[in-house]
């Protein structure tokens, strides 16, 4: 996308958040899109057999993300994912998943998702910076992440 239309779509949405208390509504997004003049206009497929096409693997992904299995970690039982998404996976076509228990028993597929949760604990450190009482939590982030992966690489 480039730069003057993501800025164009940015100010649209601040728009429609300011004219809503600063609550920016989904359906409010959909509703201001659908007219052909609006800079969110060509972010949707209005073509509803596509559109229904990619609802349908979008629900097929929760699905996928919701399946779990519960493991007994001392007193407490946790639910475990039972498929994980690489990022490779991801930047393919079509995405796709695989068996968690494999991942983690096969070298690279364990140390790429290494790499993908010290970079979503990077995303979460950006996110959250801002505030201060997760300082503990963002300094922990460090200390464990750097060795980890100095020594997996």
């Amino acid at each position: 996308m480039s730069e003057r239309k993501e800025t164009a779509i940015s100010i649209e949405l601040q728009r429609l958040a300011a004219m809503h208390g600063g609550e920016l509504l989904p359906r409010v997004v959909v509703d201001a899109a659908r007219d052909e003049e609006s800079p969110l206009h060509h972010s949707f497929t209005w073509d509803d057999g596509k559109a229904a096409e990619q609802w349908r693997l979008q629900q097929a992904r929760q699905i996928i993300n919701a399946v779990v299995r519960y493991e007994k970690v001392g007193k407490t039982t946790m639910a475990i994912p039972v498929f994980v998404s690489l990022s490779p996976d991801r930047e393919r076509d079509g995405g796709g998943y695989r068996v968690l228990t494999t991942v983690m028993s096969d070298e690279q597929h364990r140390r790429q998702m290494l790499q993908d949760a010290v970079n979503d604990m990077q995303r979460f450190k950006e996110k959250y910076r801002r505030l201060n009482e997760l300082a503990k939590v963002f300094e922990a982030m460090d200390h464990v992440s750097t060795p980890e992966l100095a020594q997996t690489a």
